[in-house]
């Protein structure tokens, strides 16, 4: 099982056909087997398995093909990878507990803050399983549009600190902060952002970041998605020197990299 004494990488897993990055996309059993392998040997110490596409103007899918997608990566992370850290990344309360129930999830990673399943709370209660919190507003289909904000930082910390009330009040004490970059952020946004990092260590809680080769990378650089990597590891060394405890990421390997030479710089040993 995974802990926060070292940041624990969460390799991606994406069931979807419209995921961003098409090189995160697996759809196929032995694609799926060899992602998994991959994130493993690597060093991940979490998979996190999506089989809804949040990328901005993602076409909707039901339930059930989000359950249809999920269920054979589910299945083989269970049977024959038992002891690796899963995550599935859903926004539907009935999608969390059938992955928790059934196949032993150890984590629901929420990219909607329970905006879109009015019950995902109260079902993450019930579970008793750590929760990712993120930051966001609309839905994948509108998120673009919703992006005037009178104040970032305020707006968001006061999300944050409304919600782990409820949270709290429900008995969901293991809560993982995601700020959400890309999710209804413009680029100047994200990197407002992703510089005010620290002040999320008022609230006591672990912090998630998902910056892997997104468009505030490709954006700013003027590069595609692909040429990406150079560029996430640079937002990755910054956010774990300002309070990062996990990265999700599509490149395992550098991403360990990382989290090994900024833990040798903080705690001031000698090589």
């Amino acid at each position: 099982m995974w802990t926060l004494d070292e940041p624990p990488v969460m390799g991606i897993l994406n069931v979807t056909p419209d995921s961003f990055y098409k090189g995160s996309r697996m759809q196929t059993e032995t694609a799926i087997r060899e992602r998994i392998e991959t994130v493993l040997a690597e060093g991940g110490r979490m998979i996190d398995v999506g089989g809804y596409s949040s990328r901005p103007d993602a076409a909707d899918v039901s339930a059930e093909e989000e359950r249809r997608r999920l269920t054979p990566a589910l299945k083989l992370l269970n049977t024959h990878y038992p002891d690796a850290a899963v995550s599935v990344d859903t926004f539907r309360s009935e999608i969390a507990r059938w992955a928790v129930e059934e196949y032993g999830v150890a984590v629901v990673n929420d990219i909607s803050g329970g905006m879109m399943d009015p019950l995902m709370f109260e079902t993450v209660a019930r579970l008793q399983v750590p929760y990712i919190l993120m930051h966001t507003r609309g839905t994948p289909q509108t998120m673009r549009q919703m992006t005037d904000y009178a104040d970032l930082m305020e707006e968001i910390m006061r999300y944050f600190a409304e919600k782990l009330r409820t949270l709290r009040l429900l008995g969901v004490n293991d809560v993982i902060l995601d700020p959400g970059f890309g999710f209804a952020k413009t680029l100047e946004q994200n990197y407002e952002l992703m510089r005010h990092l620290p002040a999320f260590a008022a609230f006591e809680t672990p912090l998630l970041i998902g910056v892997s080769r997104k468009r505030m990378i490709s954006g700013l650089l003027g590069v595609t998605a692909r040429e990406c990597l150079n560029g996430t590891t640079v937002l990755h060394t910054f956010a774990l020197l300002n309070g990062a405890a996990i990265l999700r990421v599509h490149d395992v390997k550098a991403a360990v990299e990382a989290v090994k030479i900024t833990g040798k710089l903080k705690n001031r040993q000698p090589c």
